[in-house]
């Protein structure tokens, strides 16, 4: 079981890991934390936390509780302009690298399709020798069917004639 969503791993028999992946930004702390980071902000929680976020820094302002950003929310459209700047690299860096996923995942698959084509193939070419071999195994057994008639008419032939001596 996963811990994080409590479900059981399915094991897949025909998985193979794809392997000899590497993203264009590498596995490297930065990478991996920018994307993480970008995931989340399309989370509900990242979305419902800057709602409340920015409804108390309104209502602090307005209700006078604080007047560190009055009224024109200076600041708050600078923490704005700050969090669009890092946001919208961070989401394509990390479209990319899903990009790449898709993209390896989708290679992987295509070479699947082949390996399985291409056993078909090599199943159907054994089936059609098997079949060509108990064509001939039919022929065999009609030519000795008719073999054995011919005897037995001539043993029958011969068995008369001694019997009318």
């Amino acid at each position: 079981m996963r811990a994080d969503t409590m479900q059981p791993v399915k094991k897949f028999r025909f998985y193979r890991p794809l392997k000899g992946h590497s993203h264009t930004f590498g596995e490297q702390w930065f990478a991996l934390k920018a994307e993480a980071f970008a995931r989340f902000f399309g989370t509900p929680t990242f979305l419902i936390a800057q709602t409340l976020i920015v409804a108390v820094w309104i209502y602090l302002n307005i209700s006078g509780l604080s007047k560190f950003d009055p009224y024109p929310f200076i600041l708050l459209n600078l923490a704005f302009s700050l969090q669009a700047a890092y946001a919208a690299p961070l989401i394509l860096l990390a479209q990319t690298r899903q990009a790449e996923r898709d993209l390896a995942h989708a290679l992987t698959d295509a070479q699947h399709r082949e390996d399985l084509d291409e056993a078909m193939a090599k199943r159907q070419t054994v089936a059609e020798e098997n079949s060509a071999q108990l064509l001939i195994l039919v022929h065999q057994n009609i030519a000795l069917t008719s073999l054995t008639k011919e005897l037995a008419e001539r043993i029958e032939t011969l068995t008369t004639q001694l019997a009318s001596r």
